[in-house]
């Protein structure tokens, strides 16, 4: 049984998603979520899907071995950032190389980096009259949004269309392709 390990700071809904794509699957399960934000309802999405979730401070993310001691005993086959806001530190990523993907609101390298996220990228987009848009699923380094890139999908941008409009459709192509892609990389 592959295990699945969740980071997210926010409301949670492709956490959600993926706990109940992996639920009662005989190949994988998500047997954690960790979150930077004690108040994110993810920490409800989680605990309301029976699935394990703590919370976690700057000092036990970068500083010290807190978070990568709990990794280390759940010994997860991949950790899977799912809205989760910080950079993720080098030395977690050392000890599970090639383990750690992230799912970006846009089509990297374009509107990625530091403080892109959410509804900011949405709007740059929209400001920037982008005529498509979509989502990367990519691998994670220790740069924002600069790891080897996994999956895209695409969708159009209409010339009136709103930043919550693109978000809408980003949301549809998230809960569409992410869970297969973490199933696909879990059965390579």
């Amino acid at each position: 049984m592959k295990r699945i390990v969740i980071f997210a700071s926010g409301s949670g809904t492709n956490a959600e998603n993926l706990i109940r794509f992996f639920h009662n699957r005989e190949n994988a399960s998500v047997i954690q979520v960790l979150t930077n934000n004690p108040h994110a309802k993810v920490l409800d999405r989680a605990k309301k899907l029976k699935v394990s979730a703590l919370s976690f401070n700057k000092i036990a993310f970068t500083e010290t071995h807190d978070v990568l001691n709990i990794l280390k005993v759940n010994q997860p086959d991949l950790i899977v950032l799912a809205g989760f806001l910080w950079k993720f530190p080098e030395h977690i990523l050392n000890v599970f190389s090639n383990k750690v993907i992230n799912i970006h609101p846009a089509l990297l390298p374009k509107y990625g980096g530091k403080g892109m996220y959410g509804m900011h990228v949405h709007e740059a987009v929209v400001a920037n009259k982008e005529l498509e848009t979509g989502i990367t699923i990519h691998y994670v380094n220790e740069h924002y949004d600069d790891g080897a890139i996994i999956f895209q999908a695409k969708c159009d941008v209409n010339s009136n269309d709103t930043a919550e409009d693109v978000a809408s459709k980003i949301h549809e192509l998230e809960m569409e392709h992410f869970p297969k892609v973490v199933e696909q990389l879990l059965n390579e």
